[in-house]
């Protein structure tokens, strides 16, 4: 099952802008101060509720978490296209934050489904599938928004419909009763124990910890880089327009066609290692901008970052799920869901901070910075990662449960 189309976060944040500016506000200097809650509500409302919806779907299973998912963004889509005050757009924000991980719950899908040499493989067409989304999804949200500002709202929240009546009638179960969790308490539930819980699996906090700080500075990019450009190059709205869908085609690309390809030959430890590198150098060449204003370096800084950040996230995702069993998969992708969402929370925060107080080209020097620690964090975790390679290498069955035991041996 794919992803439904998704609206870009740029698009969405241009269309709550409108909706806000048109209709709630009487004082429009309020704008950018409004937009930006409204956006890290998400991110906030994604933290807090992502742990506990894997550790539902180890227990109750992937399909109905998905469906509440599903469910629950359509409900807060419409809500914002319905609109009628500023309150009721908070809420659809919230609503769609607190039911919006149906990404990490197909993760978890592929992870139950696959053997675990191969999902970092199929992590990559899921990312691919959703990066074509994320191209289509703003053409048609702007084709939509040409009728009415409320009207590609409600379509997605049509869309989401769909797609869950699509995956009532054709979408398994992945997650068989026998490997799922037996019970589960209230306290659980809470994001700060589940994040705690899964960092006291030996090592696997440290891809953890390299999963966050890849975040974080993808947070600050997010945040600053449209600002760079105009800064430094004069590009109005349409030309860093064309520089988003440049990063969105490398980006399924890379996922949908190069990731399996640098998988085999190098497989999920070295891919990490290698692609964090270049991620901070694509830091260092945009960043370098602020001293040399050309679109190449522009252009060669987008596609390295693109490329290599595709290539981060499918190798992580990939090693951190093979270091738990089946009946966690849920937990982890949850964890690894909200660390994201943390990182993409305070890292435009911290970016536009040191933008706008620093320079220019320190939040990028910053960035690459963070990015080493991520290395850094991979190299502790090498001597159990290369003990579950050999260990996966030695015949006999039960490998994936060996290889999970071997996460918990400093415990």
């Amino acid at each position: 099952m794919l992803p439904p189309l998704r609206i870009s976060s740029s698009w969405q944040a241009n269309m709550l802008q409108h909706a806000v500016t048109l209709q709630y506000l009487d004082h429009p200097n309020n704008l950018a101060v409004i937009v930006g809650w409204l956006t890290a509500a998400y991110g906030i409302c994604q933290l807090i509720a992502a742990p506990g919806l894997g550790v539902l779907s180890d227990r109750f299973g992937r399909r109905p978490i998905l469906f509440i998912c599903l469910l629950g963004s359509a409900f807060g889509y419409l809500i914002l296209g319905l609109g009628g005050a500023l309150w009721l757009l908070f809420l659809g924000r919230i609503i769609d934050g607190l039911t919006g991980d149906n990404i990490s719950v197909l993760f978890g899908y592929i992870a139950d489904i696959t053997e675990p040499k191969d999902r970092g493989k199929y992590f990559g067409l899921l990312g691919s599938a959703a990066g074509v989304g994320t191209l289509i999804g703003p053409v048609l949200g702007g084709l939509l928004a040409a009728i009415n500002d409320r009207v590609p709202f409600i379509a997605a929240a049509g869309l989401l419909l769909l797609t869950l009546v699509w995956g009532y009638f054709l979408l398994p179960e992945s997650l068989d009763k026998e490997h799922r969790i037996t019970s589960i308490s209230v306290n659980e539930l809470n994001p700060l124990k589940q994040l705690a819980f899964a960092f006291r699996w030996a090592n696997v906090r440290w891809l953890l910890l390299a999963w966050f700080l890849y975040a974080f500075p993808v947070g600050m990019l997010q945040t600053t880089l449209t600002v760079l450009m105009k800064d430094s190059l004069g590009f109005n709205a349409t030309q860093a327009g064309l520089v988003v869908t440049v990063l969105g085609a490398v980006d399924i690309l890379v996922q949908g066609v190069l990731v399996s390809w640098f998988l085999t030959r190098l497989g999920n430890i070295r891919l990490a290692l290698i692609a964090l590198v270049l991620v901070g150098i694509s830091y260092f060449v945009l960043g370098s901008i602020a001293f040399l204003a050309t679109p190449i370096l522009l252009l060669v800084g987008i596609m390295l970052f693109a490329g290599s950040g595709s290539l981060v996230e499918n190798a992580l995702r990939g090693l951190i799920s093979e270091l738990v069993g089946r009946h966690e998969q849920g937990r982890v992708s949850g964890a690894t869901q909200s660390l994201q969402s943390l990182g993409w929370v305070v890292g435009p925060l911290i970016g536009g901070f040191i933008y706008t107080t620093w320079g220019h080209f320190q939040v990028y020097i910053s960035a690459s910075l963070i990015t080493i620690l991520a290395v850094v964090c991979i190299w502790i975790a090498l001597p159990l990662l290369q003990r579950l390679q050999a260990k996966k290498q030695t015949p006999g069955p039960g490998g994936e449960q060996e290889a999970a035991l071997l996460s918990n041996e400093e415990n």
